[in-house]
């Protein structure tokens, strides 16, 4: 207490305001916008999946991607899909619940699109992306489904189907652009992961980037259906594959239940 009797007035020992979080994001429907931890960049693994992959996280690769992702971000890139997102696929579906393996690229580099499930987008996204259309499109032909007015396809996820994307990031706005930062090891793993399941797993590999994956797949009990991707370029030779009942047939013959392929409206 001072001399006059009056308490002294206290300040924070730094006055000085901190710097301004750097621009680049790692953005979706969400969280465009929003700041977060960049130590380290990846999140964690889903659990159960965790252990599975514990290995290749201490990896080099692994690693270099880490800090790869990191300097995106320092450099003023945008990362698609939200951080959060990043293993949504393993989060969706747990290693005990794969009975279908989807097989992607990358994310939709559009803003607010991807969010970590290959092919689908969040359920605001207005109009869908060509090769989302085409899919629903043979799915209704192949199936009967109603086209549903959304292409949010966690449904799928929900029921078994792995929906993994080969590479797990994009820079917003550059397709490809992450390819060969290390993603492709980190996936590949996971499809072997899969394969060396005891019960029957109907992988799909639509296109020639997908299909270059069908050498990890070695035991003869699992289903391959390999056919013509559903992009606009491509979708001709698509059309008519009949995948969604054929991928339900090889289930029902292992005693698997079938996969409900309607995807509600919101």
């Amino acid at each position: 207490m001072r001399a006059d009797g009056k308490e002294p007035r206290l300040y924070p020992a730094n006055t000085k305001k901190k710097p301004a979080a750097p621009a680049a994001l790692f953005c979706g429907s969400i969280t465009v916008g929003s700041v977060v931890s960049v130590s380290p960049m990846l999140p964690s693994i889903p659990l159960g999946w965790r252990f599975l992959l514990k290995d290749e996280t201490h990896k080099p690769y692994y690693r270099a991607l880490d800090a790869f992702l990191e300097k995106e971000l320092a450099d003023g890139e945008t990362v698609l899909p939200a951080r959060k997102n990043i293993f949504n696929a393993l989060a969706s579906t747990s290693y005990d619940q794969v009975r279908v393996l989807l097989v992607g690229q990358d994310p939709y580099p559009t803003p607010g699109h991807a969010h970590g499930l290959c092919f689908s987008v969040q359920p605001t996204v207005r109009p869908l992306p060509f090769s989302l259309r085409n899919v629903f499109r043979e799915l209704h032909d192949d199936v009967g489904c109603r086209i549903p007015n959304n292409g949010c396809l966690e449904l799928w996820a929900r029921q078994g189907v792995l929906m993994l994307n080969t590479v797990l990031t994009v820079r917003a706005g550059q397709a490809n652009s992450h390819q060969g930062r290390g993603w492709e090891r980190f996936t590949d793993r996971i499809i072997e992961l899969v394969a060396a399941k005891e019960q029957r797993v109907v992988f799909v590999l639509w296109g020639r980037q997908a299909q270059k994956k069908r050498a990890l797949i070695t035991q003869q009990h699992h289903t391959v259906i390999a056919t013509a991707h559903p992009s606009p370029l491509s979708v001709r030779n698509f059309f008519g594959c009949r995948c969604f009942s054929h991928i339900n047939r090889d289930l029902a013959d292992a005693g698997l239940a079938p996969i409900n392929w309607q995807i509600p409206d919101v």
